[in-house]
């Protein structure tokens, strides 16, 4: 009798598990991919941060960040709730920082190679526009460090 208590317990649990696997958040925006590069005085940029900040404001019931890291060619993805999922439908600022990964802490930082001139969503002049159920290519941002 308790092996079959058992097997009961462990046949319940996949029974939930499986009825899990489907379910979405709610909360969970659909997203759009949106890719680009980013080259500085002419060379592609590696480890630059891009953000996008919502024109609208951060969203105050399902607030999202999405954001990318460009790799040795200068390309990237951006990432909201997973990597290289895109962004949510709307309109936003890009905004660029190029620190530098601390490899000990794993943190990212230090001063901006680009002067924080692109760093700033209320001055950045780099705008986008995601639509619903299109993906999103930025093509090549040219920025530079003087």
């Amino acid at each position: 009798m308790k092996r079959s208590a058992t097997w009961l317990v462990v046949f319940a649990m996949v029974c939930v598990f499986l009825c899990s696997c489907g379910e979405t958040d709610p909360s969970r925006k659909p997203t759009y991919p949106v890719k680009g590069e980013v080259y500085v005085d002419g060379q592609p940029a590696a480890e630059l941060a891009v953000r996008c900040t919502d024109v609208k404001g951060l969203d105050k019931e399902n607030p999202t960040i999405s954001s990318a890291f460009t790799d040795e060619e200068g390309k990237f993805e951006i990432s909201t709730y997973e990597a290289a999922d895109g962004v949510p439908a709307g309109e936003y600022i890009l905004t660029f920082m190029w620190g530098q990964w601390n490899r000990v802490s794993g943190s990212y930082g230090g001063p901006d190679k680009l002067g924080d001139r692109y760093s700033n969503p209320e001055t950045s002049e780099h705008r986008i526009t995601v639509k619903e159920g299109e993906p999103t290519d930025l093509g090549r941002i040219e920025l530079t460090t003087k």
